[in-house]
Order: structure tokens, then C-alpha cells, then sequence
């Protein structure tokens, strides 16, 4: 039936061949610079400044304007500062800044202090400085040094590196520590990195280069050993929380309660396969377990807000996708389930605001189609689940501040960007934008269409493909598959996607994108299939959709191209040489190429240790299937890349060379996990250079080298 219906498409395209004739394409400055093109600007709204007026701001002047909700009428709007005070390093020292005052020199150490933080009270700057942790007492520039043990593997305050890549996130800038909201404490790890391997990076520049140490576990290797402590703002003997460091373990970002009371510490075991939250008093380092959830495969810790804090200061709402599928709970603070909020084999997705005073809760979620998001509400008790949104659109919601009004803006692969204001109930008030250009319908260009793929075994596997200006059945067109494939973290969506794609489609290139099973279009249910077996069903899937594709009349079944950055790249190097049979080329940025040769935390999250899974890993290496290797793969690589080392690609390149296999690579001297400066238009030229020479068979026009 689906392929029927794509038929029927494809048929509807050719017959309108003759009047695309008569429209415009797209030209290189609209798809590349920016010039209009199917789209204009509409204003921005930025947010809420109150229940009954919303934030917009104009694209060209940016000025902000407060918009009346039942009048429309608009006023300039200046944001209230959310504190006049900053705090920064200035050449190595901390300063401070009131207003538009001369900035206070805080700090005249001839060391580095590294992420400045004011406590919440403005009493305090804490920092770090050769991996202890500090503070500063803003009135009187006295210093106060709460831990002293730091050496080169001991960081007080400042992440290990496979925290800050992993855990807590980059974000952080490797902090790793957080005033309490009253002020009173400071709550920090305390990471040992004493046991865990050095990895060397080397820089090449210079007459002797030189190298970077980075304490980085490998998948197996031991890990940090931490530890939670407390200290008092004013400065103090540090109380540890009851844990011990010598357990093999991870602790995820904290949470203070509202008074600074206690803390609320996430805490799994290595295998990560149990999470459990605890509550410790920063006094006496005691803890208390306030929840406790295992699953066969693996539980993920608190990265998109897992539990929200009721203002009641009796509930919390927990976010967890124990049954399969991710849905919210209602608890007690101290851990009792009251009752599953939401339940069925569709996904929540976010939180977004909570009417206490009416136990309701409005939140986003994919139920239903997966590949789209709606609005929705519903009781505390579970009852009454009403769709706010509306139509086959993929929708973004910002709500006013105390919920009586929401905003959302939404598209589909056909539809460019609209916004409406809506009450919550979900009745329509006003058109807000579109963002459709009034010549849209002037336009010849390649159309972009949601199809799925079946698989064998009951799948239908979601994809959007974007079709040739022009397209003719009676055609073949090389293909480009566009695919990251790591686990719950699919990239196939419902919306509008630009004109980033046309230059490919007046090219005559097909272009597609496709989720496998465990992208998260199936629920956890789906994702935890790659449990132990990495690479396995994310091929399978693949293959599936290259066999479907080159099973289409109007598809050249020698010119399908595969590529991705990271687990892209791992993707599609396995993509060349396990699942060689189906792709022709392949185009991988900084590749995992087997997963021994990547970071703990992450690896035996879905693999367990190679200990513990020797045959897994080696099925999920790319270096296992190298004498399958055909086609033409081009591998690129930052010399510096401190997630993915460059050891990955070297690796899999000592295979090819003695398999005496051809393939082609690129290095970009300096580069970490991705590149920029001078070298990103080399890269967007080489990408134009492969895809001219391998996929249609002329030189690149000359205007898209400049």
C-alpha cells in the first residue's frame, strides 16, 4: 500500500513536469547565503513577560515589543536584568562587574581561576584554581580555600573528563560544583583520577609539536573514583555524603531543594543498569533513598530534566521509561508513587508547565505519529488527556507564565513555519505568522515527502526523502543517505526543512533520511534492542531501506551514498564494508571504528565491558569487516579530537592498507570532533569534489569552490 501510494507520487510529479517548466529554481545565494528564497523572516517570540503578554522581536531591528494577547497591541519591552551583577576571568584573576561600573579585581594569583560562579546571595565568587576549590568574599576580596589534596589527577570542583564529555556535559566547562539557593553551602565532586589510563593527543605544530595528557577510561578501563562533598560558604571542614569511593560507580548532575536544605544526588551503578536518587543532608553527609528504578538493559541518568519539583513542596513529577515507552509519575518527596500521570506505547517528551492549584499538567509528546509533536494536558490523576494542538504538524509551544495562553509555532515537510495563539484549552485566538514567501508557489523545486520502509520482521521504519527538481520516473538518480543511528536519537522528523537540500535536488540527487528501530521512534522498547550489540540493528534497518531503494524504478543501484559525523561515521563505515553488499560509497566524519577505543560511561552503557561482552564488541567492530570492504569510503579526521580519537580512524586505516583495500582520507591538522576557521569551506568543497566525481560524473562548477 505505501509503495503504491509513492508511485502515484512520483507519477504526480512527472505529469507536472511541463508546468515546472515555467517556474524559477532556486539559485546558489539563495540555498547557500541566506538571500529569500520559499521563506521569510517572521517576527520572534522569545518568551512570556506575563500571562497576557507575550515577547516578540522584530528580525531587522531586534527591538523587543510586549504584545497584549486579546488586543494585539504592542508595546517596546526591556527585559528586567536578571542580575546587574557578572563575574568573569580577566588575563588569569576573577573580576566582578555591577552595572555599567568599572569592573573589581577579585583575585591577583598568578594561576588560573577557572568558572567564576556568584553565589546566589551576591556574598561570594567560587572558583577553581589548579583543581582546588575557592571562593572569594566579594566585600572584603578575602579568599577562602576549601580543599587543598588537588595534584595533577585530583580535581576538587573540576571534572574528570569522561564526567564532563558524558555526565554532566560540556556545557559545564568541567564545573563541578553548585551553591545551594540559601547560600549557606557549596556542594562539589571531588574526582580521583589516579587509576584511570592517560591517553596522549599530539599536536603537530611548532619545530617539536607537543602533547596533550588526558586522563580518558576506555570501555573497560577503571573509572574516576568520587566523591560528594559539602563545605560551608564561609569556609569549614568538609562533610563527605555517605558513599563510598571505592565503589564502581557514576553520580549525575545534583539538585538542591528549594530551601538549600538538602541535596538530591543521582546515583547508578557501573553497569547502569540501576539508578537511584538519594537525598543527603549537607550538615552530615546522611542520605536517604527517595527512588529506586532497574531495568534489563540500561537506565539513563537525569540529561533532559527527569524530575520536577512541585511548588507544594510535597510531589514531584518523575520522567522515566521504565515500561518501555517514556512517560511522567507523581511522587511524594520522600519516594512513594502516587500514580502514573501518562501511560501507553507513545513517547512524552517535555515538562512544561504544571497548574498546581487545578492538578493539571501540560506537557509535549509524540503520540500520534512519532515523528511529530503535540500538545497536550492532563490530570494529576491520569484523566482527561486532551490534544491541544492541532493538525498533521510537528509543533513547538512556549507558554505563558502561568499557563493561560500558549504559542505554538509548526510546519511539516510541506508546509513552511506558522505560529498561533491558542488559550489552553486549545481554542485558536490568532494567526501570530507564516512564514511562506508570497512567490512560494513561483518556485521549482524538489519536493520533500514522509514515507516509512517495512522491514521483515513488522517495522515500518520512518524516512523523509527529498525528490529532484524535475523528477522523472523514468529516470535514475543517485542517492544520498543522511544518518547519525546512535541509540534514541533518531533525526527523521515532521517539519519544514529549508532549502539546504535544493542544491542536491536541482542536481538531480535523491536524498534521504531514515530511522532504524532503536532511534527512539519506538520507545525505549526500541532502543533497548542495541543492548550488547551495537551496529547490528542500525545495519539491518539500513540495508532494509538500501535494498528498498535500489528495488525503485527511478533509483541508480551503483550509486547510493551513505554519511554521518560520529556514530554517523561509525555508521557508515560499518555501512562500507558489513553492509557492503548494499551501499557504494560512504562519507564518515570522525568514525568510532569499534567501541573498546571509546569512553566508559558511554561504551558499556549499551555494550556492558568488552570483559563482559567480548563477542558483542567484536560484532560491532568495523575492524571486523574489513575483508568485506568495496565500494569507496572517504574517512575525515581532526588530528586533535579529544571524544573520538583520531585512533579510531588509524585503526580501521592499518586494516584497509593491509587488505590492500582503496579508500580515501582527510585530516584536519588542529581539529578536535569537528573544524571550523579556513578549514570548513575546505571540507564543504571536498564534500562537492566526492559527490560530483562518484555520484553524478562531472566536474564541480567552479562558482561553489570559491
Amino acid at each position: 500500500m505505501r509503495k503504491t501510494v509513492l508511485i502515484c507520487f512520483a507519477m504526480s510529479l512527472t505529469s507536472a513536469v511541463s508546468v515546472q517548466a515555467q517556474l524559477k529554481r532556486l539559485n546558489q545565494q539563495q540555498i547557500f547565503d541566506g538571500q529569500p528564497s520559499l521563506t521569510k523572516p517572521m517576527n520572534a517570540v522569545t518568551g512570556w513577560a506575563d500571562d497576557s503578554h507575550y515577547i516578540e522581536a522584530d528580525p531587522k531591528t531586534r527591538q523587543l515589543y510586549a504584545v497584549d494577547v486579546k488586543s494585539g497591541s504592542r508595546t517596546e519591552y526591556t527585559p528586567p536584568p536578571k542580575s546587574n551583577v557578572t563575574v568573569f576571568v580577566r588575563d588569569k584573576d576573577v573580576y566582578i562587574k555591577y552595572g555599567k561600573d568599572e569592573a573589581k579585581r577579585l583575585t591577583t594569583n598568578t594561576d588560573e581561576e577557572k568558572n567564576p560562579t556568584l553565589s546566589p546571595d551576591g556574598k561570594y565568587v567560587a572558583f577553581t584554581r589548579n583543581n582546588d576549590l575557592y571562593a572569594v568574599e566579594v566585600e572584603t576580596g578575602k579568599e577562602i580555600r576549601y580543599t587543598t589534596d588537588a595534584t595533577d589527577v585530583i580535581y576538587n570542583g573540576w571534572s574528570s573528563w569522561v564526567y564532563y564529555e558524558e555526565i554532566l556535559g560540556r556545557a559545564t566547562n568541567y564545573k563541578a560544583f553548585w551553591w545551594a539557593p540559601d547560600s549557606k553551602n557549596l556542594a562539589f565532586m571531588r574526582f580521583d583520577d589516579t587509576k584511570v589510563p592517560m591517553f596522549p593527543i599530539n599536536g603537530s605544530t611548532g619545530q617539536h609539536g607537543y602533547t596533550e595528557k588526558t586522563r580518558y577510561p576506555k570501555a573497560g578501563d577503571p573509572n574516576p573514583e568520587v566523591k560528594v562533598g559539602f563545605v560551608p560558604a564561609a569556609g569549614g571542614t568538609v562533610v563527605w555524603a555517605d558513599f563510598n569511593q571505592k565503589d564502581d560507580q557514576y553520580f549525575g548532575t545534583p539538585y538542591w531543594s528549594f530551601d538549600g536544605s538538602n541535596l538530591m544526588v543521582q546515583w547508578q551503578n557501573r553497569g547502569q543498569d540501576n539508578l537511584k536518587f538519594y537525598s543527603v543532608n549537607p550538615l552530615t553527609g546522611v542520605k536517604k533513598e527517595i527512588y529506586d528504578e532497574k531495568q534489563a538493559s540500561w537506565v539513563d541518568l537525569d540529561y533532559d530534566g527527569r524530575i520536577e519539583y512541585l511548588e507544594d513542596k510535597k510531589h514531584y513529577i518523575l520522567k522515566s521509561d521504565k515500561t518501555g515507552w517514556a512517560h511522567f509519575y507523581l511522587y511524594t518527596l520522600d519516594g512513594k508513587l502516587i500514580n502514573p500521570i501518562t501511560s501507553g506505547k507513545w513517547q512524552v517528551t517535555n515538562l512544561v508547565h504544571v497548574d498546581e492549584k487545578n492538578k493539571v499538567v501540560y506537557f509535549t509528546a509524540r503520540k500520534e505519529v512519532s515523528t511529530r509533536t503535540d500538545f497536550y494536558r492532563i490530570g494529576y490523576n491520569g484523566k482527561n488527556l486532551k490534544r491541544l494542538s492541532f493538525g498533521d504538524y510537528n509543533h513547538q509551544i512556549q507558554m505563558s507564565t502561568n499557563g493561560t495562553h500558549f504559542i505554538t509555532t509548526y510546519s511539516n515537510v510541506s508546509t513552511p513555519a506558522r505560529r498561533t495563539l491558542l488559550t489552553n484549552t486549545g481554542k485558536i485566538i490568532k494567526e501570530l505568522g507564516d512564514s511562506k514567501a508570497e512567490d512560494f508557489a513561483s518556485y521549482n523545486f524538489g519536493r520533500t515527502e514522509m514515507i516509512t520502509i517495512p522491514t521483515d520482521d513488522g517495522y515500518n521504519l520512518p524516512a523523509f526523502i527529498t525528490y529532484p527538481t524535475d523528477f522523472d520516473q523514468n529516470k535514475r538518480y543517485p542517492v544520498v543517505m543522511s544518518i547519525y543511528g546512535g541509540p534514541n536519537a533518531g533525526n527523521v522528523t515532521d517539519t519544514w526543512k529549508g532549502v539546504g537540500n535544493q542544491w542536491w535536488a536541482n542536481e538531480g540527487v535523491i536524498q534521504i533520511s531514515v530511522d532504524h528501530r532503536a532511534s527512539g521512534q519506538f520507545g525505549k522498547e526500541g532502543v533497548a534492542l542495541m543492548h550488547r550489540n551495537l551496529g547490528k540493528w542500525e545495519m539491518k534497518d539500513y540495508t532494509t531501506a538500501a535494498r528498498w531503494l535500489k528495488a525503485q524504478t527511478w533509483v541508480d543501484n551503483k550509486k547510493l551514498l551513505i554519511t554521518g559525523h560520529s556514530y554517523g561515521g561509525y555508521m557508515s563505515c560499518l555501512a562500507l564494508t558489513m553492509g557492503a553488499d548494499d551501499f557504494d560509497f560512504g562519507y564518515a566524519g570522525a568514525p568510532v571504528t569499534s567501541w573498546e577505543l571509546y569512553d566508559t560511561n558511554y561504551a558499556e552503557r549499551f555494550m556492558d565491558t568488552p570483559q563482559e561482552n567480548p563477542e558483542g564488541y567484536k560484532n560491532a567492530s568495523v575492524l571486523t569487516y574489513v575483508d568485506r570492504y568495496k565500494g569507496l569510503l572517504r574517512i575525515m579526521h581532526g588530528d586533535m579530537d579529544d571524544n573520538v580519537h583520531m585512533q579510531n580512524t588509524i585503526q580501521l586505516v592499518d586494516k584497509l592498507q593491509n587488505a590492500n583495500k582503496h579508500f580515501e582520507l582527510m585530516i584536519y591538522p588542529g581539529g578536535r570532533h569537528g573544524w571550523g576557521g579556513a578549514k570548513t569551506a575546505h571540507d564543504r568543497s571536498e564534500r562537492f569534489r566526492f559527490y560530483y566525481q562518484n555520484l553524478l560524473n562531472k566536474p564541480v562548477p567552479a562558482e561553489l569552490l570559491k
